[in-house]
């Protein structure tokens, strides 16, 4: 599940810019294509950090998910042919900080479930037969 379309990509960077980054073959449009690529790769980092905590994915999308995956699919877009830009790199920073607080409980995303019972890790249980031996066994040997 996409948590966030081309048309959220466009409102926070120029659709020239878009295509500058993503038309390799100098068709003179967007490849959406590579724009998908970008926001599944997004949405991936946004379940990783979040997955302990939310039930992934996180249906409906609460603006805060879409904008954080707007972030972090402009990044990845504008990384693919050079250094992004700066303040791109900034709200990529930003966007995994706070994916970190949301994953470590620091922060919360509003409206989202969180994820169920018993995900995580598994505790380990550890069982044995009885005892053969034991100090009053072994008493006076």
């Amino acid at each position: 599940m996409a948590y966030c379309t081309l048309e959220d990509i466009l409102g926070a960077i120029d659709e020239a810019d878009v295509i500058e980054y993503t038309d390799d073959d100098d068709a003179g449009v967007v490849d959406t294509d590579r724009v998908d690529q970008a926001i599944e790769m997004a949405g991936v980092t946004i379940d990783a950090y979040i997955g302990g905590r939310y039930q992934v994915p996180v249906d409906p999308v609460p603006d805060l998910i879409k904008r954080l995956c707007v972030d972090l699919a402009v990044y990845e877009i504008c990384s693919r042919r050079s250094d992004p830009p700066e303040n791109r790199e900034t709200k990529r920073q930003q966007a995994i900080r706070l994916l970190e607080k949301i994953g470590a409980g620091a922060a919360v995303i509003p409206g989202a479930a969180s994820a169920p019972s018993g995900s995580g890790s598994n505790p380990v249980q550890i069982s044995s037969a009885t005892r053969i031996f034991s100090r009053q066994s072994l008493r006076g040997l």
